[in-house]
């Protein structure tokens, strides 16, 4: 199995290989395009099962992911600081949202979350000050600590049955909060 592990070009698009020399590509590695600064899409093949933690922090210019329905972990920090994303779909093959994983997302405006996905780590989606609407499935159990915080365009949020653990501060400083939906 291939890992990639760092990219060292400077185009705007790119699209990963599902196969390298014979091998599958499984794993976007730790920071492996952290800073790429000048990407503004990527397209991640189904073979990957994992992207790794900070793998795409600080792809200030990226607008365009397609996450693939292969991918079952988002690791932490994996889309931090993201600033141009403005919408993105995870797959229903994702069980955890690592923590941080799209913290300071700037520009994120919406997100579906589906029905696989249990967890939602701490920070998960800290500073995204455009988010207007999220939806939490009935498959999440745990929201963690200032998941949502400081997401001041937020204005309702209802949170289904099977949340059992709400973390510190998930929604402290949600400025435009008026309504919010928790279950018995």
């Amino acid at each position: 199995e291939i890992t990639i592990t760092k990219y060292n070009g400077y185009s705007s698009s790119v699209n990963i290989p599902s196969v390298i020399e014979g091998k599958p590509v499984t794993k976007i590695g730790e920071s492996a395009f952290s800073d790429c600064d000048s990407l503004t899409s990527i397209i991640i093949p189904d073979s990957v099962t994992t992207i790794g933690s900070k793998a795409f922090s600080y792809c200030t210019s990226l607008t365009s992911i397609t996450i693939p329905n292969s991918v079952a972990t988002i690791g932490s920090e994996a889309f931090s600081y993201c600033k141009s994303l403005t919408s993105i779909i995870i797959p229903d093959s994702v069980t955890t949202i690592g923590d941080e994983a799209f913290s300071n997302c700037d520009s994120l405006t919406s997100i579906i979350i589906p029905d696989s996905v249990t967890t939602i780590g701490e920070y998960a989606f800290y500073y995204c000050k455009s988010l207007t609407s999220i939806t939490i499935p009935n498959s999440v159990a745990t929201i963690g600590s200032k998941a949502f915080s400081y997401c001041n365009s937020l204005t309702s949020i209802t949170i289904p049955n099977s949340v059992t653990t709400i973390g510190d501060s998930a929604f402290s400083c949600c400025n435009s909060l008026t309504s919010i939906t928790i279950p018995n």
